[in-house]
């Protein structure tokens, strides 16, 4: 029998309930990949930031057991620089080879506990000059939806949440599985760009042509040599306007958006054809094998082989 793997969530006072069940909601829905136990500190009923208590079945002894601990996000106002006694040693029970997860205000957990010193991570945008200040040793991205640095992983706030989860079905047992848990779940299987995007900015101007429609001519388009002149012209501006107004609403640069597509889209072709990589390259509009190497390289730190042996080995042996 194939080991099940035990996610295991460890609910904090002030927790936001919303978050707290996600992780059951997305693991739940992989058709028995996954079991997901929460727990508190100490066994005891875990009060939310709404106007109810929760009561766990667990207590810290339940992190002994984890695969993957999950740490959600708690009220602003409990946040501390210091890790309170009762969690450090909660945390203190996380088996060693465990995967760690937090959302949100949860990296303020990790960091204050030593756990992302000289490591990348990221929290809420909101939060991320607090946190900063804090912990300088840490690499903090603010504009980051969630940072993968291996044995953990740091997300932003709420939705960001549900990325992460993904991503974790995604690595554990390929895009076809966690496709299908976004379907289950009505949310995107992939989200571009970064914490820019939901940043509060000033309303551009009523007269501004939105870039949507340059976007959907470039995914269906991808495998077509294109330019920023050739996107803007679609959303009929001026070449400064088109990238100004791009990176207002997307939260990145037009060129670096149009990267992150090629190279999704090749990680797609990767995890679900046999196709070669010069040929795969055409199809996403790179110039060749070599530039789809050096693209996916700085993308995720793997060569297109090394990617494909790891997700195609990952999905059932009739793919």
């Amino acid at each position: 029998m194939a080991h099940l793997h035990r996610v295991v969530v460890l609910a904090i006072d002030g927790v936001y309930p919303f978050e707290l069940g996600m992780p059951s909601r997305v693991f739940g829905a992989a058709d028995g990949r996954y079991e997901v136990l929460t727990c508190s500190v100490d066994g005891r009923p875990v009060r939310t930031n709404s106007d109810f208590s929760i009561t766990v079945e667990h207590g810290p002894e339940a992190l002994r057991t984890a695969d993957t601990v999950v740490i959600p996000p708690f009220v602003s106002t409990a946040v501390t620089r210091e890790v309170p006694q009762a969690v450090t040693q909660a945390l203190g029970s996380v088996g060693r080879g465990s995967r760690l997860v937090s959302i949100c205000t949860g990296a303020f957990v990790l960091a204050a506990a030593g756990l992302l010193d000289g490591r990348p991570a990221t929290t809420h945008w909101m939060a991320a000059d607090l946190f900063r200040t804090w912990f300088p040793q840490v690499a903090l991205d603010p504009d980051a939806l969630f940072i993968d640095d291996g044995d953990i992983l740091t997300s932003a706030g709420a939705a960001s949440g549900l990325d992460v989860c993904l991503h974790l079905i995604r690595k554990d047992h390929g895009s076809e599985v966690a496709n299908q848990v976004a379907r289950m779940c009505v949310a995107p299987p992939w989200r571009d760009g970064g914490q820019a995007q939901y940043i509060q900015h000033p309303v551009p101007e009523a007269t501004a042509s939105a870039t949507a429609t340059a976007r959907q001519w470039a995914l269906e388009n991808l495998h077509e040599p294109m330019t920023l002149t050739d996107l803007a012209e679609h959303s009929h501006m001026s070449l400064r306007t088109f990238a100004r107004r791009f990176t207002e609403e997307v939260g990145i640069s037009p060129g670096r958006w149009l990267i992150q597509q090629r190279v999704g889209r090749a990680r797609h072709l990767l995890e679900t054809t046999d196709l070669p990589v010069d040929q795969i390259a055409g199809q996403v509009g790179f110039a060749g094998g070599t530039s789809l190497r050096e693209h996916l390289h700085a993308a995720i730190g793997v060569s297109p082989l090394a990617y494909r042996r790891t997700f195609r080995g990952a999905l059932s042996p009739t793919h």
